[in-house]
């Protein structure tokens, strides 16, 4: 005879966790110094994460999860230290073009 032992594996944490779930995940690390690449990927990020409003309140354009989410502050983050001010970066998302120029700040 040989004997057989079955095993139930259960996943450790819920599935569809995330912000949904109240679980707010950490912030998207910045780069060390920000280039030009890094300022088009954050008017894409800040762009295409831009708010809208909806019955249950603000939330992402493209996730729906709750605005802000962490695309669009790593990009409002990034564009920042390259030298943006809030009312630029709201023109930029206003504009709702995500490959649109980054002012160059010199010395930003």
């Amino acid at each position: 005879m040989s004997s057989t032992t079955t095993r139930i594996v259960r996943p450790s944490a819920p599935r569809g966790g995330g912000e949904s779930s109240g679980e707010v995940l950490r912030d998207i690390p910045l780069p060390p110094y920000v280039t030009v690449e890094d300022a088009q990927f954050a008017v894409r990020a800040v762009v295409v994460h831009a708010p809208r409003r909806w019955s249950g309140g603000t939330v992402c354009r493209n996730d729906a999860s709750p605005h802000p989410c962490r695309l669009h502050r790593w990009g409002a983050r990034v564009l920042a230290l390259r030298g943006l001010r809030a009312a630029e970066i709201a023109a930029l998302i206003e504009r709702g073009d995500p490959a649109a120029v980054v002012p160059h700040r010199p010395g930003a």
